[in-house]
């Protein structure tokens, strides 16, 4: 007898937390979402500098490396913006004695706000140094700003819809229940739509670059109460 009371005492509590866990609310679940496209305002650049025979002269790479500091110290380019990327032979010097014709290389990474002094700064390195240049990725300044504006207008993208489609059938919309945010960004922002500038012994740089928009997009689930 006393396990039959526990077993219905232990059948009774368990109805009674279900039932309190349960929401009964009334609610509506919406989709709110916004987007942009920006223009890109940082470039980085990689430029592949690389040693020469003149006749019986070597260009050497410290040669070379000078000419480009000092071109980028002159477009007025900060010391942390201009970065050796790489090294062809990690010793060059057991290189150069293993194999006297060894021309070293050396890669750099420029960090350009203004794309327009690219142009300027290859002008004054030694074009038949330059092996290659290329340009590696892109981003946007102000893009935590962006993103946090883009969320904003999604949440309200969604209260407004959830607005009017309650209006249609006369009910009123209460508190968010619950909110969650989805970046589509990620697929969007590629890469730029440009063929690489890449320039080999005495050629020129193109003077124009067309820029792929990094397009921000999120998604905003939310559910909202209906009430009276």
């Amino acid at each position: 007898m006393k396990k039959i009371i526990t077993l219905v005492a232990f059948v009774t509590l368990t109805y009674t937390t279900f039932a309190q866990t349960v929401d009964m609310r009334r609610k509506i679940e919406v989709t709110g979402t916004a987007e942009q496209e920006v223009t890109p305002d940082i470039i980085y650049v990689s430029v592949a500098l690389q040693e020469y025979m003149d006749g019986k002269k070597k260009i050497t790479i410290d040669q070379l490396e000078q000419q480009l500091e000092d071109a980028v110290k002159d477009a007025g380019i900060a010391k942390e913006d201009f970065t050796i990327n790489n090294m062809s032979a990690w010793n060059i010097t057991y290189q150069k004695k293993k194999a006297p014709d060894f021309l070293a290389s050396k890669q750099y990474t420029i960090k350009f706000r203004d794309l327009n002094k690219f142009d300027q700064i290859l002008s004054k390195v030694d074009p038949k140094g330059i092996q290659s240049t290329n340009i590696d990725s892109y981003d946007y300044s102000k893009m935590p700003d962006l993103k946090k504006q883009l969320k904003i207008q999604a949440l309200l993208a969604a209260k407004d819809k959830a607005t009017y489609l309650l209006a249609a059938i006369n009910e009123h919309l209460g508190d968010a229940i619950s909110i969650n945010e989805t970046d589509n960004s990620g697929s969007q922002v590629a890469q730029p739509m440009f063929a690489n500038r890449v320039m080999k012994y005495n050629a020129a740089p193109e003077s124009d670059i067309d820029f792929k928009k990094i397009k921000l997009s999120f998604t905003v689930d939310a559910v909202f109460e209906i009430v009276k």
